[in-house]
């Protein structure tokens, strides 16, 4: 539910080391500035014990994406640069899933209003409104101003919106008005009230607000959730713990796993294995994260779900 067709160079100069996971998130000195920080994290892997490193070209990280899909049979729902995501598609249109990536930067810069998200999404083209990103603008998804495009997604049926984390520090890294309160399901909740109809899944799982999450989740039952960056860039031990508090509460039916690759192939595996290893999940239960789960809010048929095999 949550994977992304992108460049090479969107995260920045390749080749960047993602922590698989991270062991720490580093330390900052403010007198310097802090995207020098990260970027020397990303460059030479000094947060973590483990890491992956990116692709160096468009291509081959398309190629060792879609190689990784074929490899774990992954169908994804996909999105990034609309150019791009086409291209992906034509590579491999059973796997791919267009979505729409969509933030208020988008209406200026694509064009992307209410009525040409309308049109594209009654064309047929594109089939899920996500990721939304407006977390990183400061703004939350039951804000007036998102209020005509929650009210076009409740009619044409599916959006995904981020909700948690983005990268360690991102205020500082360009997303001066993202705020680490809108980690919370429950700036969801407005939105969800107003619009009883809407199908909508809340991206890594609102982590680490869990109390916030879990309430959301108890009180909103058409919510779901996928679990996107957490899957593979925290710790065993806090991924563990904020799964099983899901699982225990009793929303098991409602997670779906997201990888949120972004420029690092390797990390879809990795996140299907932690799945596959969480001892405290029964088999029904993992498989009902990686795959029954997203099938029922997907609402796909019995013929594209036995295609899928």
């Amino acid at each position: 539910m949550h994977l992304h067709a992108i460049g090479a160079n969107d995260q920045g100069p390749p080749p960047l080391k993602m922590g698989v996971p991270f062991d720490n998130f580093g330390y900052h000195n403010p007198k310097n500035e802090y995207g020098s920080t990260f970027m020397e994290a990303l460059k030479t892997g000094k947060w973590a014990k483990r890491s992956t490193s990116s692709p160096l070209t468009d291509d081959s990280l398309q190629v060792q994406t879609l190689r990784a899909l074929r490899a774990n049979n992954v169908y994804a729902v996909t999105s990034g640069d609309m150019g791009t995501v086409r291209k992906w598609h034509t590579q491999e249109p059973k796997r791919i899933m267009k979505g729409v990536y969509w933030d208020f930067r988008s209406v200026k810069k694509n064009g992307l209003t209410v009525d040409s998200l309308r049109k594209l999404f009654q064309s047929g083209e594109f089939v899920v409104f996500s990721e939304v990103a407006i977390q990183y603008e400061g703004v939350s998804p039951s804000d007036t101003a998102f209020e005509p495009y929650l009210k076009m997604v409740e009619e044409l049926d599916v959006v995904g919106i981020h909700v948690g984390p983005g990268p360690p520090g991102g205020i500082y890294l360009g997303a001066q008005k993202y705020r680490a309160s809108l980690h919370s399901a429950l700036v969801l909740e407005n939105a969800l009230v107003k619009h009883p109809k809407l199908r909508l899944y809340a991206m890594h799982t609102g982590w680490p607000m869990i109390d916030d999450m879990l309430a959301a989740l108890y009180a909103h039952p058409q919510l779901y959730v996928d679990l996107g960056l957490i899957s593979y860039h925290i710790s065993d031990r806090e991924f563990y713990f904020y799964l099983e508090r899901l699982v225990n509460a009793g929303f098991g039916k409602r997670i779906i796993f997201g990888s949120d690759n972004m420029v690092w192939p390797q990390t879809i595996k990795i996140g299907i294995d932690r799945i596959k290893n969480a001892t405290f999940l029964s088999e029904e239960q993992k498989r009902d994260i990686l795959f029954n789960n997203a099938t029922r809010f997907l609402r796909l048929t019995p013929e594209q779900i036995k295609a899928m095999y």
